[in-house]
């Protein structure tokens, strides 16, 4: 966009004009130095040569100094307390951390109590935003009733709710059968199916299998687990033609058997989360509950695989998978601890470890974390203007 700023003449009072600025357009995939126009909240032009001259009389000009203005970041992974664990968080502090952490839209994980599988849930979900006016929050609906993985819920009453896509969460669906309906059913008016490939009884153990969970004693999940699911999950969508988005992917071969149905053109989207490219399994150390996370931490060659993953383009989007815990839950030992913990701040700093790492620059960083996210789950953001 170019800077014609006869259109807003006279400016209104309320216009700010951001000058000398790193602007990040994760959009087009670009970097430069220009100006961002603000009118009555909302980003009303921008570009190289906006104010190239300074700013017209009547708008007020804040100087960015060379500092970088970008999107808001997108996080479409985000379990909060709101309703049933309030204790643990609520929509309005899970708001305030989001906005301190750059994420202007998020979209909350179905698995509260009780679990959003009905349309009143989305609508409090809606409403409660509404009143807090921190972030923009969307919700996603439940795949199955309870998210047993057994009954479909009602997908169709959901997404008129409101529901922006549908997942059972940290749940996965052990039921091929059941899968493939949802895929078929959610085709029908193109929703996206947001599944964790983690095969049930192969996933219980506390942490990833190897040399690590041998010397702690800890049970262990094989990288196994997840491929098996992918491996399944990606030839249903292959038998429907459904939309199928892999959450939280964490293992080599998961990046490899990904990358190949991609280039055989299916509709397959994927994501990780930040633990899983900033981290491996050493990092759970003397038994450090704060490691404990659904999928597990894995080796390091999955680790350096995620990153490949994130540059080569294979994986879609970078989720915070934030799901707070109290201190009750996590100061007990390894086995006993809940998984999880807070992501929302912390999204941001670690994925920018990426790009001083030198694996990736900041266009494709904010694609991954806010364009990408946003035109997956057909959100209005992630994009300059």
């Amino acid at each position: 966009m170019s800077g014609n700023i006869d259109k807003l003449a006279p400016p209104h009072a309320g216009s700010t004009a951001y000058i000398n600025a790193r602007i990040i357009d994760p959009t087009a995939g670009t970097e430069y130095r220009g100006a961002v126009l603000i009118s009555d909240g909302k980003i009303a032009d921008f570009g190289p040569n906006l104010f190239a001259s300074g700013a017209p009389y009547g708008i007020q000009s804040v100087d960015c100094r060379g500092h970088h203005l970008a999107p808001g970041l997108v996080d479409t992974r985000v379990h909060t307390g709101e309703p049933g664990e309030e204790h643990k968080e609520t929509l309005g502090s899970a708001g305030a951390a989001a906005a301190v952490g750059g994420i202007t839209s998020l979209v909350l994980l179905p698995d509260n109590e009780p679990p959003f599988d009905d349309a009143s849930l989305i609508e409090f979900v809606a409403r409660r935003a509404r009143q807090i006016k921190l972030v923009n929050m969307y919700a996603y609906g439940a795949l199955t009733v309870g998210l047993e993985g057994r009954e479909l819920a009602e997908m169709g009453l959901l997404a008129e709710a409101g529901a922006v896509a549908f997942t059972d969460a940290d749940h996965a669906v052990g039921n091929a059968q059941v899968l493939r309906r949802a895929l078929y059913y959610a085709k029908a008016f193109d929703a996206l199916i947001v599944h964790l490939p983690q095969e049930p009884t192969l996933s219980g153990g506390n942490m990833t299998s190897g040399e690590m969970a041998t010397r702690l004693g800890l049970s262990g999940n094989p990288p196994l687990a997840e491929v098996m699911m992918v491996e399944r999950d990606i030839r249903l969508a292959e038998m429907t033609g459904g939309r199928l988005h892999l959450t939280k992917i964490s293992t080599a071969e998961s990046v490899s058997v990904i990358a190949a149905a991609k280039a055989r053109g299916l509709r397959i989207t994927c994501d990780t989360a930040a633990p899983y490219f900033a981290l491996n399994d050493l990092a759970v150390g003397d038994y450090r509950t704060f490691g404990k996370l659904v999928p597990p931490l894995r080796a390091e060659k999955d680790r350096v695989a995620i990153v490949e993953g994130l540059k080569n383009g294979t994986i879609d989007a970078i989720v915070s998978d934030h799901r707070p815990q109290d201190h009750d839950s996590k100061r007990v030992p390894f086995a006993q601890a809940e998984p999880g913990g807070v992501g929302l701040e912390t999204l941001l700093p670690i994925s920018l470890e990426l790009v001083h790492n030198g694996h990736l620059g900041l266009p494709r960083l904010f694609q991954l974390l806010s364009s990408a996210p946003a035109s997956l789950f057909g959100l209005p953001a992630g994009k300059p203007a």
